[in-house]
């Protein structure tokens, strides 16, 4: 069975008001980064299913016929709503990967080995391909990398079977796919999460799909359908963190002081909402510093929220205190305790400042990036829309 090659891409995610009070029934806006992961499939000859991921190092391929004998009889494999757990079972077996043993080499191997054995379990013959990835997000720092690796190994396959067309493209090299199609690849990415995280909300798979901007409240998924592009500055402190501990801790202030923790994940709430009408408004109306201001504003309102919630960090303020000197807002994304932080650039933010800014946060020790906020989710390219390094490093394999 040969199949033709197919170049695709996904958005990183942040959280940009909502993160915390999410769990507790409140609205969270989940934002697309325009920090991408890329995958290329290709069809070879070699009787063998390859995988390469460079960004951690690791490089495998397996005998198909080897990997023929894995399918469980079961009518399960095509059903994108349930996980087949003979087939997971069986897989962590033969990756040797122990239910303790959570890496991300031995997860990314485990979710493409399921995916592609899922989606071509009915055909005569599995495919001998090559999915090579390389990602512009950090892995493990909360921005949706995992997400991102598992829309794109959806979307390649489905390409590759046959399940979802390959969409005419545009003059920038780049398509796109229905609505239908977006649900499935979706749905599909969403089992590559369950894989690597276990129990997952969805929203990180969804924004890789979609892209823009996704409010989600109380389990349920909302793309706002026009939203305007936004640029901003990701910092990464490389303070390490659980998220378990911190969900936690925000849970027992609850208990401890339900009369004043309550109140602020209400004003959380009003903050998401707030900042939800605006960017509607600036998609809407000509967008004006007011818009801005009001942004800016429910951005330091949060922070401050979330240092009283319990989830700041010294490195996070430090962060905020170093791109307040240069009149930028900034606050934590995601789970906080150390991680990552945005900060908004308004459109005319002189770049001197911009680049002044992240110097002082590099030379904080932190990683910064300058991206954008709002950007499209999955998308089909030409090896032509590719970035030159991006290209680079995808051609090595």
């Amino acid at each position: 069975m040969f199949i033709k090659e197919c170049i695709v891409s996904a958005p990183g995610k942040a959280i940009l008001h909502g993160e915390h009070a999410v769990v507790h029934g409140k609205v969270a806006l989940a934002v697309s980064l325009n920090l991408r992961s890329y995958l290329w499939l290709k069809g070879t000859s070699t009787c063998t299913a390859c995988i390469n991921l460079p960004n951690i190092d690791t490089f495998l391929s397996w005998d198909l016929t080897a990997l023929k004998m894995l399918l469980p009889k079961s009518p399960e494999l095509k059903n994108v709503n349930a996980l087949d757990a003979e087939l997971v079972r069986v897989l962590r077996d033969f990756v040797g990967v122990s239910n303790g043993n959570l890496d991300t080499r031995s997860m990314a191997t485990l979710a493409f080995l399921y995916i592609y054995l899922a989606l071509f379990a009915e055909s005569e013959d599995l495919p001998s391909l090559t999915v090579s990835v390389w990602s512009e997000l950090p892995t493990g720092a909360g921005l949706g990398s995992s997400a991102a690796f598992s829309v794109c190994l959806a979307t390649a396959l489905l390409s590759a079977s046959g399940t979802i067309s390959t969409p005419p493209r545009d003059q920038d090299h780049t398509a796109g796919w229905s609505e239908e199609e977006l649900k499935l690849i979706n749905s599909w990415a969403f089992q590559g999460e369950r894989i690597i995280h276990g129990n997952p909300s969805g929203v990180d798979n969804a924004v890789g799909t979609w892209g823009g901007i996704l409010r989600y409240h109380s389990g349920k998924i909302t793309p706002l359908r026009r939203v305007p592009m936004l640029r901003i500055l990701l910092t990464n402190t490389k303070v390490p963190r659980s998220t378990k501990v911190l969900v936690a801790g925000v849970k027992d202030k609850i208990n401890k002081f339900p009369s004043v923790i309550n109140p602020v994940l209400e004003s959380v709430d009003a903050i998401s909402c707030t900042c939800e009408k605006t960017l509607s408004e600036m998609t809407s109306q000509p967008i004006t510093a007011e818009h801005y201001k009001v942004l800016e504003e429910l951005i330091d309102i949060n922070q401050h929220h979330l240092n009283v919630m319990g989830v700041g960090h010294p490195a996070l303020d430090h962060l905020c205190q170093v791109t307040l000197s240069r009149g930028l807002h900034s606050k934590l994304t995601g789970a906080g305790g150390g991680g990552c932080g945005i900060t908004l650039l308004r459109p005319e933010t002189d770049d001197s400042v911009i680049q002044s800014t992240i110097q002082d946060l590099r030379d904080c020790g932190y990683d910064c990036w300058e991206t954008s906020i709002g950007g499209p989710g999955v998308q089909q390219h030409t090896s032509l829309s590719l970035k030159e390094d991006v290209l680079d490093v995808l051609n090595r394999y």
